[in-house]
């Protein structure tokens, strides 16, 4: 009797650590598995060339005559960035009337000098349509009615494609109201033809009509 509780005792003494053993090996994974805890990857964001083509989209100059601005030089849109707006204009074979004309009513360093403005720019073309006797009663007054042309062109802060659109008061005192959206603006009967170029003091729509003020 006593043998048999001993040899049982023995056995049970045996197979404990045994059983435990077995406990312990059935948490740990198998072989080859997966660990549920894996997280997913996260969901891709906007690539760094979406975004770089996104805000050249918003700073890019645009319409039918851009294509008229010299492409390298002190006239073209990289040149005119790094110079004040009069300064910047005077390089640009588009607009020499206009340059003439700000250089007679002596604001050449009002403009250059102001630290941001919105200007439409008259092209070449927009000064010759106008009736000779109106072109020359302008030159021939140019502290009176030559600057109050020329301020009727101006708006004070650089105003984006984005917010163009709408009725603003002019340094020249009058109001000028832009119709449109997008790349197809006008004011009055004058069409932006080159938009967004910029200066740098200024915001430049060329236009390709004078923006006679009301008399």
């Amino acid at each position: 009797m006593k043998l048999t509780h001993r040899t049982a005792a023995l056995a049970l003494a045996l197979a404990l650590p045994l059983s435990l053993a077995a406990c312990g090996s059935s948490e740990e994974p198998e072989a080859g598995s997966t660990s549920s805890s894996t997280t997913s990857a996260p969901a891709p964001s906007e690539s760094p060339s979406e975004s770089a083509s996104t805000d050249d989209m918003a700073t890019k100059p645009f319409g039918a005559a851009c294509d008229q601005v010299p492409a390298t030089g002190a006239g073209s849109f990289d040149g005119m960035t790094t110079a004040p707006v009069a300064t910047a204009a005077s390089a640009n074979p588009l607009l020499k009337t206009l340059v003439t004309a700000v250089g007679e009513a002596g604001l050449g360093d009002t403009l250059n000098s102001a630290p941001a403005l919105t200007v439409f720019a008259p092209v070449d073309s927009a000064f010759a349509a106008l009736p000779k006797a109106t072109m020359d009663a302008a030159m021939a007054d140019p502290k009176g009615l030559l600057t109050k042309v020329l301020t009727n062109h101006v708006l004070e802060g650089k105003i984006a494609p984005d917010k163009i659109a709408g009725d603003h008061k002019t340094l020249g005192g009058g109001t000028i109201t832009v119709a449109g959206s997008g790349e197809d603006f006008k004011i009055g009967e004058a069409s932006v033809i080159c938009g967004n170029v910029q200066t740098a003091n200024a915001t430049v729509y060329i236009v390709d009509k004078v923006l006679l003020p009301a008399m």
